[in-house]
């Protein structure tokens, strides 16, 4: 996960809805299913998923009063936290 691209769908998702960004993650889980898709290509898309939940995951944060910059650091410790360990 990239916190750069977390940042920015987040302020996407601030300016739209997240809705945007839910119908984005159901067309990529439904593109992976195409068999002709190589490795490389299949792990571009789940960056990209990986990155769309994060970004959800810091709005419902935000969304529940805390603030941005705060909810962006706690999820990416949590991130790197669970890599650790």
């Amino acid at each position: 996960m990239k916190l750069p691209v977390i940042k920015h769908l987040s302020n996407f998702i601030e300016r739209n809805d997240e809705d945007f960004i839910i119908e984005t993650i159901e067309t990529l889980e439904d593109l992976t299913e195409v068999s002709s898709l190589k490795d490389e290509e299949l792990d571009v898309i789940g960056e990209l998923i990986s990155n769309m939940y994060g970004a959800l995951e810091v709005q419902k944060m935000i969304n529940e009063g805390t603030p941005k910059k705060e909810a962006l650091n706690t999820f990416m410790k949590r991130v790197l936290g669970s890599i650790d360990s």
